[in-house]
């Protein structure tokens, strides 16, 4: 699948709020504390934001990155999309913009925590879930560009 990546457009909110809201509904651990609407809208602020670059392919928008200056908010891909490296494209992107990354990602979401640590990200600390709006334990995860001192 060939994709190219672009900054998010006002009419991609709602493509890319279902990509998300797809993911709580896939998986049954991650609580469903908004309706597709709502993650819509919550989108459509992020690309307010100039937050989010989008993958397009033939196929349409089919994942997405939202960065906030050096923190990764999101990476969302379309179940169609997975596992073709898109994912990668979108990391790699995020990382020619920074010398730093940082995210956090849910301990149950055991292949996004592989996929970033195989993309040179480290634990850099571990919560029980009271600081997120889902409560569920997280990995704060974090990548240096080659060269950089950790410190």
């Amino acid at each position: 699948m060939t994709v190219i990546l672009r900054p998010a457009r006002t009419t991609d909110a709602g493509t890319i709020g279902t990509i998300l809201h797809g993911f709580t509904v896939e998986n049954d651990w991650m609580p469903n504390l908004h309706s597709c609407a709502e993650t819509i809208a919550f989108c459509g602020k992020m690309i307010d934001q100039d937050w989010v670059t989008v993958a397009e392919s033939d196929l349409g928008v089919v994942g997405f990155l939202a960065l906030n200056g050096t923190e990764i908010h999101s990476l969302y891909l379309d179940a169609q999309a997975r596992r073709r490296g898109i994912g990668r494209q979108l990391l790699d992107h995020a990382k020619s913009r920074q010398t730093r990354l940082s995210l956090y990602s849910f301990q149950a979401n055991t292949g996004a925590c592989e996929f970033y640590e195989r993309n040179g990200f480290a634990e850099a600390a571990c919560s029980d879930g009271a600081d997120n709006d889902e409560n569920l334990p997280d990995i704060k995860f974090v990548w240096h560009s080659k060269g950089m001192t950790h410190g």
